[in-house]
């Protein structure tokens, strides 16, 4: 468990832990290079990294504001010019570790599937014959 989350801060594969899952900024990879794991399965495998984004900007947002006013004793209105752009940067900030927590949450409930063990796309490699 504590090497699963090692790899997810890191953004490293969570099946191997030796390849990054970021191809480019704002891009994951579609599978790992060393060991096969499928990073990008079906249409909608990112709604559980949008969610984990979308909670832990909640989250923060939230303590900062819990923490401005009752600790330091802001208004709340004064706040708002600092949590408005926190709100907007966060999530771009968080985009490639939501994805990875994401997978490593998916490795942890269900083994993330190799690329080989994939099924063919619907068309291909059976049926009837395409023209």
């Amino acid at each position: 468990m504590i090497k699963l989350l090692v790899r997810c801060l890191l953004l490293r594969c969570p099946v191997c832990g030796r390849a990054s899952i970021v191809l480019r900024p704002f891009h994951i990879r579609e599978f790992c290079p060393v060991c096969d794991a499928l990073f990008k399965r079906e249409e909608g495998f990112f709604v559980g990294a949008v969610a984990i984004s979308l909670v832990t900007t909640e989250v923060v947002i939230l303590f900062m504001c819990l923490a401005g006013v009752f600790v330091v004793g802001f208004e709340f209105e004064s706040m708002l010019p600092v949590l408005l752009p926190t709100a907007a940067v966060f999530p771009l900030a968080f985009y490639h570790h939501s994805w990875s927590a994401w997978l490593a949450f998916d490795h942890l409930v269900e083994k993330l599937p190799k690329r080989s063990e994939e099924a063919p796309p619907p068309g291909r490699g059976g049926g009837f014959p395409q023209p």
